[in-house]
């Protein structure tokens, strides 16, 4: 599996599933069209790419060009790569009838073709044993931190997302790679001792 640096934005959950088990990397999901309507996500995405830069790769159909281009309108696209999959006939395995278009979409992907495209899209690709970094946010942390697990560890996290202007229902595994991308421990930690 091989780690990759920018954070990778898919349509929907199980494109972001069938590209965790290709490579190792921060994935957001648009909900397919919800991205329209949620301000919250565009500006936590708007945030990760000034942060890590974006990689869009969304499915070779209409749907999947109207939120690309949506994406490539309200995000700095000096700042954003764009990973296209190869459009192949088919249907997915989870579904009973093809696609409006019948393509395969980037959960009909063999991983060797995902890790291809985004490799194709200029992904900084880390070794494969390459050492996480030292000081990598994780669930522990945010446990130590008071943020999981703990008495009132609900409202600290909620209120650590507001105070960062992050969605306030991100999960913890979420909120750890978010936080990782914006701070580093020590600085979550004097934070989280302000709440």
């Amino acid at each position: 599996m091989i780690r990759i640096k920018e954070v990778i934005v898919v349509e929907g959950r199980y494109d972001k599933n069938t590209l965790s088990q290709a490579v190792d990397a921060t994935i957001f999901e648009t909900s397919g069209f919800g991205i329209f309507h949620n301000q919250q996500l565009l500006s936590l995405l708007r945030r990760m790419a000034q942060a890590r830069g974006l990689i869009i790769l969304t499915d070779p159909d209409g749907a999947g060009f109207l939120i690309r281009s949506y994406l490539k309108g309200a995000i700095d696209p000096s700042l954003v790569r764009h990973a296209y999959v190869p459009d192949v006939s088919g249907k997915e395995r989870r579904k009973t009838a093809p696609s409006k278009e019948g393509k395969l979409g980037v959960e009909g992907m063999r991983p060797e073709v995902l890790v291809e495209a985004l490799r194709r899209a200029g992904a900084t690709i880390e070794g494969e044993n390459a050492p996480k970094p030292a000081n990598t946010i994780t669930k522990q942390d945010l446990y130590a931190a008071g943020l999981s697990g703990g008495p009132n560890s609900a409202q600290k996290r909620a209120a650590l997302c507001r105070r960062l202007e992050l969605p306030e229902r991100i999960s913890a595994n979420a909120l750890a790679d978010v936080l990782g991308a914006l701070m580093d421990r020590d600085a979550l930690m004097a934070l989280a001792a302000e709440l």
